[in-house]
């Protein structure tokens, strides 16, 4: 059995996170020579949208009882030029500055950004809250909430992978897994990762490494650990930061997930810890552990028996296009199939990693084109829910790092690995429908609509010849 002699790295804990990684005031904006500010959120398609305000005019906002920008209702359902079912015309939202995020756009000369959250322009009804229930921030700030309130709090880290594209959509650069030909002294490639990883630490964004990944032009930049609003958030930044500098050299940044089938695809892997504060309104913890397993807490058990179950459910959240699907295969390392766990085992689609006493999950079934903030809020609220319920961890890791798929379905059975991910988006789209504790962690509207969209979202992608498709799944992520 391992010490704690054994540990490794730097530990992380909610202590040791600082309030908040965006330390920026309104006041320091002109002495950065910002003149424009962006007010961003992302869709339900995960397009990041904004509206531009000059300084001027955002310190006279800011002013206001209730600062805020009217925007129409179907802002989270169009897709292209067309409106999902669900949405109207008619009517407005507020978008409202969460100051907490205000950032400098390093990416983009003379302009800040920040983050909105969603209300209503009036109360549904007097006794009502102004907050917007389909918010996507405002959902992952209720499940980090809700958490706080039972006793647990999370730290989230994600990798962003994604590839460079020259003008003609070729590749910048093919070399193996991080070599050091793939990052050569003075190639645009080398210029354009320092450039984005140089403007995330201005931002205030912890970046533990950066690497080439195997796939032509791909290359993986890891974040430190952030509370799971502000995690998801950086995720918005990061990606917008890696999109306009690739662009500022003439190259194309995409996170679509699979675009070479010789070669792996892009995810974004979420890293999440659990941390029990002993708060008094905590749920029934599990009895002592029946799993093999002797490293993990009775609350990371029953986080992990909830996610490993409801995994399958919430892939419209984290793999919400049908090219996700295309990535998420059996040996590729990519998680494979079979909804299950392993120690340092990256055929599994939750990961056990770290060092003994500080060790964390690495969910492998995100990509680049779901929206962080939904993705997020469907892993962590139902892996919440298995510890509202105590639940046992009674489904067992594959011996000695095994394939799931590769089992006698016997030896599935007797381990408990009996749920698979959906193979296609709508049966994606299915299983969430279906899924009750779906339903009640996402809430019915946002279901509703988020379902009606990507079913839109669906078909304009995969308009066309497959070439087509492939080149505006690369336009549009």
């Amino acid at each position: 059995m391992s010490s704690s002699s054994d540990a490794y790295g730097i530990a992380y804990t909610p202590k040791t996170i600082s309030g908040t990684s965006f330390q920026l005031s309104v006041e320091d904006l002109s002495a950065c020579s910002v003149r424009f500010v962006r007010i961003q959120w992302n869709d339900y398609t995960n397009i990041t949208r904004c509206r531009i305000i000059p300084l001027a005019a955002f310190r006279s906002l800011l002013a206001c009882p209730r600062p805020g920008v009217g925007v129409v209702t179907t802002v989270f359902g169009l897709v292209e030029a067309s409106m999902a079912e669900g949405f109207t015309a008619v009517g407005e939202y507020l978008i409202v500055p969460d100051m907490s995020t205000l950032s400098i756009c390093h990416y983009a000369p003379g302009h800040a950004s920040v983050m909105g959250l969603f209300q209503y322009k009036r109360r549904p009804e007097p006794s009502a809250s102004l907050d917007l229930p389909i918010c996507p921030r405002g959902m992952l700030r209720r499940i980090e909430m809700e958490a706080q309130a039972a006793g647990v709090e999370f730290l989230v880290g994600i990798e962003t992978e994604f590839i460079l594209l020259d003008s003609e959509d070729k590749p910048v650069s093919v070399a193996p897994w991080a070599s050091t030909a793939k990052l050569a002294t003075g190639s645009v490639a080398s210029a354009v990762l320092e450039e984005v990883v140089t403007a995330l630490e201005d931002s205030g964004i912890e970046v533990l490494m950066y690497h080439a990944e195997a796939a032509p032009g791909q290359f993986e930049i890891v974040a430190g650990p952030l509370t799971p609003l502000k995690a998801a958030d950086a995720v918005v930044l990061t990606r917008e930061a890696i999109y306009n500098i690739a662009a500022s050299h003439r190259l194309r940044a995409t996170f679509a997930p699979r675009i070479f089938t010789d070669s792996c695809g892009s995810a974004a892997h979420a890293h999440i810890s659990l941390h029990e504060t002993g708060n008094p309104t905590s749920p029934p913890r599990p009895s002592p552990n029946t799993n093999k397993s002797t490293t993990m807490t009775p609350l990371e058990r029953s986080f992990l028996q909830s996610l490993v179950d409801h995994l399958p459910s919430v892939a419209a959240f984290t793999l919400p296009t049908s090219a996700s699907y295309a990535r998420v295969v059996d040996g590729a390392w990519s998680g494979g199939t079979y909804s299950c766990w392993g120690e340092e085992n990256r055929e599994s689609l939750v990961r056990l990693t770290g060092s003994p006493g500080q060790h964390h999950f690495e969910v492998r079934c995100i990509d680049g084109t779901a929206n962080p903030h939904i993705a997020l809020t469907a892993i962590l609220g139902v892996g919440m829910e298995g510890i509202y319920e105590g639940r046992e961890l009674t489904v067992q890791e594959p011996a000695n790092g095994e394939v799931a798929s590769a089992l006698a379905e016997e030896v599935r059975q007797k381990l408990g690995i009996t749920k698979r991910m959906p193979r296609t988006l709508q049966q994606a789209r299915e299983m969430s429908s279906k899924e009750k504790m779906v339903e009640k962690v996402m809430g019915d509207d946002f279901l509703r609509k988020y379902m009606s969209v990507n079913k839109l979202m669906d078909e304009n992608l995969n308009k066309g010849e497959s070439e087509e498709a492939m080149k505006r799944l690369i336009d549009t992520y």
